[in-house]
């Protein structure tokens, strides 16, 4: 095994540009207009010495060393900064160039650290390797005069160390932090002898520095370092995967020293990412090698007693024991389970085709129900297809750009750099959100329109700015008339007409101003490709299908469909999440979203698994545990999904579990929901397994093993064990056969194989004999389901009231370090930046309760209360309270309600009427949560130094 290697061209690809050719050392070369020579020649297999200029950012041309002539031209310019012309002849390697170049690199070595052999870089230094292309032997220059060598290292981030006296001044960090990141932490102080690079005047730690990890990419040599290649040594060897936090689906190269990763470099062939990653991939892999990972497997006859480690037999045959038990006590829709968007495609596939084929009941769900199940319901009545139109690249087209119930620079920040390259330069945006979330003003971006909507307003909202397209008449007529149902849109364009639904009547109800809605709706009409991305503020409402349902309307309504830079596209939560529902994860539906009454799909899986299938749509999430309270519904299997902390109403997941006789739950740690658990499995890391995961844009990425499984088993495995061991013939040896199994069923995974994914990287489905390489982009020339069907989108306030008793809105989100219920992310140095959830509230409804910033606060609403400290803020309105779910210690699901969707059941977790009051600090059990949070920090330190 050897590490993977990525070619440097030193300065971006052209997309587009006429054929240009040129002659490079005596070799024709034909690149398009506008590329560099450095690039030109990169590509010909010409390496031009070179240490400020690389690939990921644009040409600087500063340190002096890619110098080239150019016959008829006097000088040496610089090849990353000069574009090629037409019939030039260019010289890269010349006397006169290599005398300049070992002058140059003469002066960098004379200020630098000679301690090569015990530099963590050594042997991945590119100063080190410029030295030795240019053929330096001598540096005539003394140590004895002015230099930086005697500057102090700032270790003030957990991962990675800053070491100034390394530093050459290339800038190539402070560029990656602006182009690529676009957070503009970093910049070169002080002029001439006394410049140096600087995290805004402090430490990184305490700088505006988010993590991402640009920087230390781009860093040319030892001065920005991970500090596990400090502890460990220089990786050996790496393997191409995909991370498995959010929904962007980026692709790293897993660098490892045997077993042991050093560091995940995002891989610039990634699709997802090009190149790019924050915090949380990039680092915040510890928790695979955390202490209180659970390896072995563990059983206990009741919730009460302790737990007993067993053997991976033991307790495989007490699951398939009690299965078959309460099988054939209760009847098969007495048990089922809930599949992992955690896990890969093959493993989730694999779990509902044992609850469906093995259990025999259709009562599979997975965490979309509480997330985006509003997405798949509405996407697929108006378009056709549960999924997202666009791929990321689609943003560097779309001119305006609205971002509604989604904070991607926080929950999907890889994204959201890309968004803030493209508003950089130029594109509009729209911030619809009842929060001023960082994107409405950032360093050099700055929303066009933010609509500050009331709490589960969002329809209202959307209708409102149909009500400005269709009224001022701005629908694009051709495209409806061409690819839309017109009667259904002439119904709609009535409805969204009626002066009930403008801008001005609902300004009391939304609290958005009227004057601020009509500009965004004309922007967004008018203004070019406009692209609508949107998150769980958008589909956890009760309103949360019609919400998506009135987005595509508006994407339909002005044409912005079926290329590229337009679209609707929703930013998923987990790694995962699209897969597991691509993969039949719902109760009423097959892979394919294609429902169990379909006589013909549920007969192609009966002669392929040899068992008859039920045709009735099974239980979800939430019915389960009412059928558990009610006694009718007695076990669960539950891979990689802790309900007690996600789900909504959490004393009422509390009586549903406590009330099973059989509670199985496969997973990392024991969380929550392993409180009232009969078997705990040891499920497996990304690391450890190989097979896919589908992402935000549709894009099946290969996952792949880099280190063996340290349970012993992958989540694959054991859905398998459990599986034959209730009688079942599943004769799978690797993923790759459950991939071909789910091409097989599956029309839009048709030819989807891993032979095709090592070929491609990665596809889009659909991917079929229309479409052999996948859909970057749908619905081009028309609609999945034929016509667009625009659907009448009435507003319906939320049952969920504020009165005097509970006068305050809450709504909940995320923040950029951590990650859903923080089972990964709290268990690595990541806690540094966010400890605790605390609740946001604005400063006139702190003074009207007497809360100070920092305060105790006890939070209540009709379902639960809790406690937590306040930070008063004005990024939220007077009237809202926010705060975020990543610790257990806050319950923020305590207080949420059984409210939910119309169509799908997901939650209405951003829509709780709460009250605050000042609290003498938290409760008993919360501080016991505080001790556990404090021990797995200590223990995480313990890892680290080890």
């Amino acid at each position: 095994m050897t590490l993977v290697h990525e070619t440097d061209y030193g300065t971006p690809a052209v997309k587009d540009g006429a054929p240009v050719t040129l002659t490079i050392d005596g070799f024709e070369v034909t690149v398009p207009a506008g590329t560099s020579i450095m690039r030109a020649a990169m590509e010909a297999g010409i390496q031009v010495p070179k240490l400020c200029a690389t690939d990921m950012v644009d040409a600087f041309g500063s340190c002096r060393l890619c110098l080239i002539e150019i016959e008829g031209r006097n000088g040496t310019p610089a090849s990353c900064t000069t574009l090629v012309a037409p019939g030039i002849q260019v010289h890269t390697q010349t006397e006169r160039l290599a005398k300049i170049r070992r002058g140059v690199m003469e002066l960098y070595i004379s200020d630098h650290p000679l301690d090569c052999l015990t530099c963590a870089a050594n042997g991945d230094c590119e100063l080190q390797d410029m030295a030795g292309a240019v053929g330096l032997r001598e540096v005539r220059y003394g140590y004895e005069g002015e230099s930086h060598l005697g500057l102090e290292k700032d270790i003030s981030n957990p991962y990675f160390t800053f070491d100034s006296s390394k530093c050459i001044v290339c800038s190539r960090c402070v560029r990656a932090c602006e182009e690529v990141q676009g957070t503009f932490a970093l910049t070169i102080e002080g002029r001439g002898f006394d410049s140096r690079v600087s995290p805004g005047g402090t430490d990184f730690l305490s700088s505006e520095c988010v993590s991402c990890g640009a920087c230390v990419q781009a860093c040319p040599t030892a001065t920005l370092t991970e500090a596990k290649v400090i502890e460990i040594g220089q990786p050996s060897h790496s393997v191409v995967t995909t991370c498995a936090y959010c929904g962007v689906g980026c692709s790293f190269k897993a660098e490892m020293r045997g077993n042991e990763v050093v560091r995940m470099v995002p891989y610039k062939d990634g699709k997802a990412n090009r190149g790019h990653s924050c915090v949380k991939g990039r680092f915040a892999w510890g928790y695979a090698t955390h202490q209180e990972r659970i390896l072995k497997p563990m059983m206990r006859d009741k919730i009460t007693d302790p737990w007993v480690e067993v053997s991976w037999d033991q307790a495989l045959d007490r699951v398939a024991k009690d299965f078959t038990r309460l099988r054939a006590t209760y009847g098969a829709n007495a048990i089922g389970g809930i599949t992992s968007s955690r896990c890969t495609n093959e493993e989730t596939y694999l779990v509902q085709k044992m609850i469906r084929a093995v259990f025999g009941t259709n009562n599979v769900d997975t965490c979309a129900r509480v997330c985006h199940s509003p997405t798949g319901y509405g996407l697929k009545t108006t378009f056709g297809t549960s999924a997202g139109t666009q791929d990321f690249d689609s943003v560097e087209d779309a001119d305006v750009v609205v971002v509604i119930g989604a904070n991607p620079t926080d929950g999907h920040p890889v994204f959201g750099s890309r968004l803030k390259k493209r508003l950089r330069q130029g594109a509009k945006l729209i911030v619809v959100d009842p929060r001023r979330i960082d994107l409405v003003r950032t360093p050099h971006v700055k929303a066009a329109h933010h609509l500050p909507l009331r709490p589960g307003t969002n329809v209202a909202v959307m209708t409102a700015m149909a009500h400005v397209i269709v009224t001022e008449g701005l629908a694009n007529e051709e495209f409806i008339r061409q690819y839309c149902d017109w009667d259904e849109f002439q119904d709609w364009a009535a409805f969204v007409s009626e002066p009930s639904r403008s801008p001005e009547a609902i300004a009391p109800l939304t609290g958005v101003d009227p004057a601020e809605l009509r500009a965004a709706a004309r922007l967004y009409a008018t203004g070019g490709n406009g692209a609508i991305y949107y998150g769980l503020g958008v589909t956890e409402h009760s309103q949360g299908t019609t919400t998506v349902m009135a987005i595509a309307n508006l994407a339909m309504v002005t044409g912005n469909l079926g290329r590229r830079g337009v679209g609707v596209n929703p930013l998923r939560g987990q790694n995962n999440v699209q897969g597991a529902c691509d993969m039949g994860s719902f109760p009423h539906e097959f892979s394919g979203y294609r429902h169990v009454s379909e006589d013909a799909t549920r007969e192609m899986f009966e002669e392929l698994w040899g068992v008859p299938l039920s045709q009735e749509p099974g239980l979800r999430i939430p019915n389960m545990l009412d059928a558990a309270v009610d006694g009718s519904f007695k076990g669960i299997y539950i891979q990689g999904e802790d309900i007690l902390q996600s789900d909504p109403n959490t004393a009422h997941v509390a009586a549903g579990l406590a009330a099973m006789e059989c509670v199985v739950v496969q997973d990392l740690f024991l969380n929550e929901t392993a409180n009232y658990a009969h078997v705990f499995l040891p499920g497996s890391t990304f690391l450890e397994k190989d097979g896919t995961f589908t992402n935000a844009e549709r894009r099946i990425n290969r996952v792949r093993k880099v280190m063996p499984s340290r349970s012993g088993m992958a989540d694959w495995d054991i859905t398998l064990a459990v599986a034959k061991r209730m009688g079942a013939q599943f004769d799978y040896t690797h993923p790759s056969q459950i991939m071909d199994e789910i091409a097989k069923t599956t029309p839009s995974f048709k030819n989807v194989s891993y032979a095709l994914l090592e070929e491609m990287g990665s596809v889009q489905w659909p991917c079929n004999d229309k479409f052999p390489e996948g859909s970057p982009i749908m619905h081009v020339g028309g609609f999945a389901r034929g016509k667009g069907k625009f659907v009448v989108t009435d507003y319906v306030p939320t049952d969920e009231k504020t009165g005097p008793r509970f006068p305050l809105l809450l709504t909940t989100g995320r923040i950029l370090s951590q990650y859903n219920v923080g089972a990964q992310t709290r268990r690595t140095e990541n806690v540094l930046w966010h400890d605790e959830d605390v609740l946001e509230i604005h400063p006139h409804d702190a003074e009207q309760r007497g809360i100070r910033d920092g305060d105790w606060v006890a939070l209540n609403s009709r379902a639960g209360g809790t406690t937590l400290r306040a930070r008063i803020t004005d990024r939220v309105a007077p009237g809202v309270v926010y705060t975020t779910f990543h610790h257990p210690a806050t319950q923020a699901n305590v207080v949420t309600t059984d409210y939910s969707d119309w169509a799908t059941n997901c939650p209405e977790y951003k829509v709780t009427a709460v009250q605050i009051s000042p609290s003498n600090g938290p409760s008993d059990w919360q501080e016991s949560y505080r001790r556990q949070a404090d021990q797995s920090r200590r223990i995480a330190k313990l890892d680290a130094a080890e």
